[in-house]
């Protein structure tokens, strides 16, 4: 059992973590400023709360966890401020990666529901299988690949709505 109380713990935890927990956080949030925010605010709670990990899948797990309930709750804040709705807000434009199809299938996994744009992200992006994200997420394997299923169907949807 691991726990965070010192500046090399957490240190590292940045350093091996923090650019999987952004991309994870702009599934979430359409600003990479804001998935910074909420990819900050996942370690401010490391080290304040300072969890107790079994072992380093526990902590990959807690971590991805916190930085997908940060990013949803900022981007609910964000809607709240700007009274638009959840979807629009999710449809500005992601910094351009330079393949244009790549930038469009990400915009599109932007605006799905948040249930659906997690599982998505962590079976493609970050390449986990429907069990590893099952326990990620604290979910039964069978939700996450309902979830998986309709977010490819709404995905389907969506590309499809753009390209008529």
């Amino acid at each position: 059992m691991s726990s965070f109380g010192t500046g090399e713990s957490i240190r590292r935890a940045v350093e091996i973590h923090s650019r999987m927990l952004l991309r994870v956080a702009m599934t979430r949030l359409s600003n990479p400023q804001d998935a910074e925010d909420a990819v900050q605010e996942t370690f401010v709670q490391l080290l304040s709360a300072k969890p107790k990990f079994r072992d380093e899948e526990h902590e990959k797990a807690w971590l991805i966890r916190t930085t997908l309930y940060r990013a949803g709750d900022l981007r609910r804040a964000i809607q709240r401020r700007s009274g638009v709705p959840l979807d629009e807000t999710a449809s500005e434009a992601p910094a351009p990666s330079g393949d244009e199809d790549a930038d469009r299938i990400r915009c599109a996994v932007q605006m799905l529901p948040e249930k659906y744009s997690a599982v998505i992200h962590l079976y493609y992006y970050e390449g986990y299988s429907i069990k590893e994200i099952a326990k990620l997420l604290a979910l039964p394997a069978p939700t996450v690949g309902t979830r998986l299923a309709r977010g490819r169907e709404k995905l389907r949807e969506l590309l499809k709505e753009e390209i008529e």
